[in-house]
């Protein structure tokens, strides 16, 4: 083949050869991943609002709710669902409600709603009082780890809505 020739190909070949640009950038579904119950329930009832609003957890009630996700969300007032609903990612719990300490370590585990505080305006959630100290001895290390790790745990574990 001429040098011509490979640049024509070359060429063809990066612009897909000819195809809808639709065909060549179709990527796969966003995946997530969330810490719920088996009926669906995330941060087992609370209000995710609460925690900023109220400055506690409180439960939410069963018919004040918001799908977000792939995970049904509780709300203890309609103000709450309301702010929930204009801006989802303000409140929803940091790497999908799991522990945050697992997920710096690169891995997920469940959590207790005592161990949740408010971190530079994020809501984080740990698997115990333990394991929250062993997160605060280095906390924007530990942030730093897990906001790295969370992607690649959403792509393998993760769910497609």
């Amino acid at each position: 083949m001429t040098r011509r020739s490979l640049l024509l190909l070359a060429t063809f070949l990066l612009l897909g050869a000819g195809l809808p640009h639709s065909a060549i950038s179709q990527s796969a579904p966003e995946r997530t991943l969330v810490n719920v119950d088996k009926n669906g329930l995330a941060l087992e009832g609370y209000d995710p609002v609460s925690f900023f609003a109220a400055g506690a957890p409180i439960k939410g009630r069963s018919d004040l709710t918001f799908r977000h996700a792939g995970a049904m969300y509780r709300f203890s007032t309609e103000e709450n669902r309301a702010a929930f609903e204009a801006g989802p990612g303000r409140y929803v719990p940091q790497f999908g409600g799991y522990c945050a300490w697992a997920v710096s370590k690169g891995y997920t585990a469940k959590v207790e709603i005592s161990t949740w505080q408010i971190v530079d305006g994020r809501l984080i959630l740990n698997y115990s009082d333990g394991v929250r100290k062993k997160f605060d001895e280095d906390r924007a290390g530990n942030l730093l780890r897990a906001d790295g790790n969370w992607p690649g745990l959403v792509e393998k574990e993760g769910k497609t809505p």
